[in-house]
C-alpha cells in the first residue's frame, strides 16, 4: 500500500495547509498519484505548545473540520512531527504523539550542527516508553553533519524517513540509495505543505525510483 508517512495536510495547524480547501486539493492530488494511505504529521514544538493535551485537541479540531467537509477523509491517520529539543524525552504524554495505532513516533532533528544530546534524547524516548523512533528526512542533514556524524545517526535503532524530494538531488539521492542498500529500515513521505512550492510529489518519485525501492519500505502498520 503506497503510504505518505509524513505530510502537513491538516488545515491551519502549522506551516502546512492554510485552509480546508487547500487540504482537500492536496489530498485529491495524492490520491490521483496513487497514494492509498495518508499519515498527517503536523509539527510539534514543545517550547511553543501548551502541553501534549492542548496539541492533540488542536490537531483533532483540524481533522474534524476536514472530515466534516469531506467524510471520505476519515481514513486519514494522525501523527506528529516532533522536534527533538533538550529534555523532549521527559515530556509528559509524549507517547501520545505516536502515529495512531502504532508505537512509531516521527522525530525531527534541528537544522544545526550535530550534537550527541540529540541521539541521547531519541534513545531515551525509545527506551523509556518502548517506542520506535522514525527519524525524519535524514538526507536533509548532509550539509550540517559530517560523514562520521551521519554514521552515528544511522546506528540508531530507528526507521529512517526520506522525503520524495531527495530523488531530485544527485547528492541526496546517492545518500538515500546507499542507506537503502545497507539494509536500514526506511519509509517515504512527501512532506507536502501546500499546492505550490511544496506540493504532493509522488508522481515524481514513482518516475525516478525503482519499483522495488517503493515495495520494500518498512511496514509500520503490520
Amino acid at each position: 500500500m503506497l503510504t505518505d508517512h509524513h505530510c502537513h495536510i491538516l488545515p491551519k495547524i502549522d506551516d502546512g495547509s492554510d485552509s480546508v480547501e487547500t487540504s482537500l486539493r492536496m489530498i485529491r492530488t495524492m490520491r490521483e498519484q496513487g497514494v492509498e494511505r495518508i499519515v498527517a504529521t503536523p509539527h510539534f514544538y514543545a517550547h511553543r505548545e501548551h502541553g501534549v493535551k492542548a496539541y492533540l485537541e488542536k490537531r483533532q479540531h483540524a481533522y474534524d473540520k476536514l472530515v466534516q467537509e469531506d467524510p471520505e477523509n476519515a481514513d486519514i491517520i494522525l501523527g506528529a512531527e516532533v522536534a527533538v529539543e533538550h529534555g523532549i524525552s521527559k515530556l509528559p504524554d509524549i507517547e501520545k504523539l505516536c502515529i495512531t495505532g502504532t508505537k512509531y513516533i516521527l522525530l525531527e532533528f534541528q537544522y544545526t550542527s550535530f550534537g550527541k544530546w540529540m541521539l541521547e534524547e531519541v534513545n531515551d524516548i525509545a527506551f523509556e516508553y518502548g517506542l520506535v523512533p522514525i527519524l525524519a528526512h535524514i538526507h536533509r542533514y548532509l550539509e550540517y553533519y559530517t560523514k562520521s556524524e551521519l554514521e552515528e545517526v544511522l546506528k540508531t535503532e530507528a526507521v529512517f524517513q526520506f522525503n520524495n524530494e531527495a530523488f531530485e538531488s544527485f547528492k541526496e539521492k546517492r545518500f538515500v540509495k546507499s542507506v537503502i542498500k545497507s539494509g536500514y529500515p526506511y519509509i517515504f513521505g512527501s512532506d507536502a505543505h501546500n499546492m505550490g512550492s511544496r506540493k504532493p510529489n509522488w508522481d515524481m518519485l514513482q518516475k525516478k525510483a525503482k519499483p522495488e525501492i517503493l515495495r520494500n519500505v518498512e511496514d509500520i502498520f503490520g
